[in-house]
């Protein structure tokens, strides 16, 4: 049997055993509309939960939309021209319109990369578009400090300060924030450093309700709404989801939280896929391109398919790595992984209330590894990168899969080919 796994732009063909007994964990079909353009038009013509965005945007001078950066596959190309014209035909000045991409504490997004991401030429042409740098202190407006998890919060000047505010994004499973998109896009897309690294400290990050699909007493979540309510003005987001093969399925606008919560209810009945038992192997990927750009984003395959993974069983994973590792300080993070231990490293973690730049990352590692084996193939990575990983390297998803079935003695293996944008649950009512 043959299985078509998400990785790079082409995507990985692996040939299972003959012997295997495979579940194939998939989204279910979803209807695509026949205009996606007009699936958008629909979507801004009936926002959720506030005015129009003519009637909202009438008086403004300024408006900032957010956007992902590249390890999103958020179809920019389709909906940035529209919702751009439509707060020029309220009367927004085009050089009052920024167009700034929420990095988070990830690497900005330049030349023809800035210009894959924006999905339109016209964008750039008319509209000033920007990177969001969480280090330059002079670039953000400090608003307090969060009263539920005392957070400080502090967000760019150009978001805070304009008219009309606007989140974008992708709608989907996340590992620590529950799902992706709105008030996520802000905090931690456009936060100071200081603001990420804090709700991304060990007392989040080890929290058993900051998981996939969960917004249940999720501090991460329950943050990035207090961090909302302290904005000053209309605060909307225009929110997206896609299928399995990337196609858009589904928009919503408004208001910033309802209009969030309705993308996510959709992306409910999709994303998250009951089984009914668990697996001793489990073969996954990191959804292919953009996401299997770098090891640091493999991490999320790797924690998605926890629930059915069974303890002491094989997590195998594959993922491009055409970037590498990640950041600098991803890998010194891992380093400390490696030489230390999980145990010890979690424990240096535990003792700190602002972690370190992504060594959340590797923190989240640390539950797959707690269950089973991870096992990595990503010829992507040189040597070095494989020795700062902490998991086994493997050349042959296929031969990985076929000893791992032979050392359980059990043939059944779950496989996820689009990783962790689909997550699966041992049982109902997770």
């Amino acid at each position: 049997m043959k299985i078509e796994l998400a990785y790079g732009h082409s995507g990985l063909s692996v040939e299972l055993p003959g012997q295997a007994d495979a579940t194939i964990v998939r989204k279910p079909e979803i209807p695509r509309p026949a205009d996606p353009r007009a699936l958008i038009a629909q979507a801004l013509d009936q926002p959720i939960a506030c005015d129009g965005l003519a009637a909202l945007a009438a008086s403004a001078k300024s408006a900032c939309i957010l956007i992902c950066d590249i390890t999103r596959p958020v179809p920019n190309g389709l909906f940035l021209r529209p919702l751009i014209e439509r707060l020029m035909q309220a009367g927004v000045p085009a050089d009052g319109i920024t167009v700034l991409v929420a990095t988070g504490l990830h690497r900005p997004n330049l030349g023809v990369e800035l210009q894959e991401l924006l999905g339109d030429p016209w964008v750039s042409e008319n509209v000033r578009v920007e990177n969001h740098y969480a280090r330059d202190e002079a670039a953000h407006i400090h608003l307090g400090t969060t009263a539920t998890h005392q957070v400080p919060v502090g967000l760019n000047r150009q978001f805070v300060e304009a008219d009309i505010k606007i989140a974008t994004g992708l709608v989907e499973p996340h590992f620590m924030a529950g799902y992706s998109g709105g008030r996520k896009v802000i905090a931690p897309g456009v936060a100071h450093h200081e603001t990420i690294r804090t709700f991304h400290s060990s007392r989040f990050m080890e929290s058993e309700f900051a998981t996939s699909c969960n917004l249940v007493n999720n501090p991460l979540h329950d943050t990035q709404l207090e961090i909302v309510a302290m904005l000053e003005g209309p605060v909307l987001s225009l929110n997206t989801v896609l299928d399995d093969a990337r196609n858009l399925v589904y928009v919503s606008f408004g208001e910033v939280i309802a209009s969030h919560m309705a993308a996510v209810d959709f992306a409910r009945q999709s994303c998250e896929v009951t089984i009914g038992q668990k697996f001793s192997t489990v073969l996954t990927s990191s959804a292919g391109y953009p996401l299997d750009k770098t090891y640091y984003q493999t991490v999320k395959g790797m924690v998605t398919p926890l629930d059915i993974l069974a303890d002491g069983g094989d997590l195998i994973i594959v993922s491009e790595c055409s970037e590498g590792f990640g950041s600098a300080e991803f890998r010194a993070a891992q380093r400390r992984l490696v030489e230390m231990g999980p145990e010890t490293f979690l424990q240096t973690l535990t003792e700190k209330t602002l972690a370190d730049i992504d060594e959340w990352q590797t923190e989240m590692q640390l539950k797959p590894m707690r269950v089973g084996s991870i096992q990595l193939y990503a010829p992507g990575l040189d040597d070095s990168d494989r020795g700062d990983t902490g998991v086994e390297m493997i050349d042959s998803p296929a031969d990985a899969v076929a000893r791992s079935l032979a050392k359980h003695g059990n043939n059944q293996i779950a496989v996820i080919p689009e990783g962790p944008y689909v997550v699966p649950f041992a049982q109902a009512g997770h």
